[in-house]
């Protein structure tokens, strides 16, 4: 089992940057590919961000390509989202998912472990 926990949410004017964690334990972070979901109010789920174990390859949404860079520190089993040029769009429960094995993957289904989320809001 693998537990996830976020951290880094707030609230933000427009323009403004965030970033965000996601502290994992349980098992060693090793060999997990990570992503970055996050989900507004009235809306489905979507992705945002992902990276491979190694962190060698990461992958963007569109909506995100340019503003968003995702990291990970496997030696502190941690995972980085930096948001930059935050809009209000942006507004949404950000959300971290792992699962063990390789490749970048941008389906819900493709990730067994979540965390609970942290709010970001982004004020204009």
């Amino acid at each position: 089992q693998v537990q996830l926990v976020e951290s880094g949410g707030g609230l933000v004017q427009a323009g403004g940057s965030l970033r965000l964690s996601c502290a994992a334990s349980g098992r060693t972070f090793t060999n997990y590919r990570t992503a970055w979901f996050r989900q507004a109010p009235g809306k489905e789920r979507e992705f945002v961000a992902a990276i491979r174990w190694t962190g060698g390859g990461t992958d963007y949404a569109d909506s995100m390509k340019g503003r968003a860079t995702i990291s990970r520190d496997n030696a502190k089993n941690t995972v980085y989202l930096q948001m930059n040029s935050l809009k209000p769009e942006d507004t949404a429960v950000y959300y971290c998912a792992a699962r063990y094995g390789f490749g970048l993957r941008s389906r819900l289904d493709d990730y067994d472990y979540w965390g609970q989320g942290t709010q970001v809001t982004v004020s204009s």
